[in-house]
């Protein structure tokens, strides 16, 4: 599947030179994102990827657009395709050159829906993760959004190239635990879930709130609260959460291993995940 996209409701002429040069999405990472999945011809969990990037416009002070219009866009890219990956890509427009935004500004609205990734032949079996030397930096006012400066996230994954590797795990610069490059984490200690609470850095991930929200009807104690490396030795279960790949066990991390446990498989099968 190639990959379709609309610019601001239309498709671009030339996808190459869509985004206009001074877009301060481009210059500053002044934006938001989402990425969610399609699958059998839906939006898995659209609701709430609309509602983080209505949050995250209030904290950046982003006009938020339209949700009419952004369903409309959504139904047009999708329509007649069964799987893929929506990005939904938000700016505060083009400006000139200084970090200062200009007032009533006309944001840039990028909608792409690209190819789903392979899924796994045995979902149930956990990933391989390592650490990442790259740490997140601490800053409470950006901390669970989803802004467009992803750089940490770059550098992380660019640390490893090997294939037996799917993961890597990121410490902020205080050295607490927070996620994965490019999910949630969590643990499971004598039946209790625990996560970070994100209060510093991090995303607050749509499957991430779909966990915790699923553990607790489900009856498991849940916990959100600062994470640190013996939190993780101490586990009985570890797993990594995105809104594309769901709920992934970790098997292994250096010479620590665990199973693919009870809650972790309670969880995907209430989700429907597995």
């Amino acid at each position: 599947m190639s990959v379709s996209m609309l610019l601001n409701g239309h498709p671009p002429a030339d996808r190459g030179r869509a985004i206009a040069a001074d877009d301060r999405g481009l210059h500053y990472g002044d934006g938001l994102f989402e990425t969610a999945l399609l699958t059998g011809g839906r939006i898995r969990f659209l609701e709430d990827h609309l509602e983080r990037l209505a949050a995250g416009c209030g904290r950046l002070g982003l006009p938020c657009p339209e949700r009419a219009q952004l369903l409309k866009e959504i139904a047009m890219l999708t329509a007649g395709r069964g799987e893929g990956i929506l990005k939904i890509t938000l700016t505060r427009g083009s400006g000139g050159r200084g970090y200062r935004p200009t007032a009533g500004q006309a944001a840039t609205r990028l909608l792409a829906l690209h190819p789903a990734p392979e899924p796994p032949e045995s979902p149930d079996v956990g990933i391989a993760v390592r650490w990442c030397s790259m740490r997140l930096g601490r800053n409470p006012a950006l901390a669970g959004i989803k802004h467009l400066n992803r750089l940490e996230q770059v550098l992380a994954q660019g640390e490893w190239a090997a294939a037996d590797i799917a993961e890597g795990l990121m410490l902020d610069t205080e050295g607490e635990l927070v996620s994965a490059t490019a999910g949630n984490l969590f643990l499971v200690r004598e039946g209790q879930l625990i996560t970070s609470d994100l209060r510093y850095c991090g995303i607050r991930g749509v499957m991430r709130g779909r966990v915790i929200v699923a553990a607790i009807e489900a009856g498991i104690e849940v916990e959100e609260q600062p994470l640190w490396t013996t939190d993780l030795e101490a586990a009985d279960e570890v797993f990594i959460t995105s809104a594309i790949r769901g709920i992934r066990p970790v098997a292994r991390l250096d010479a620590r291993k665990w199973p693919t446990g009870n809650v972790t498989r309670e969880l995907a099968a209430v989700l429907k995940l597995w």
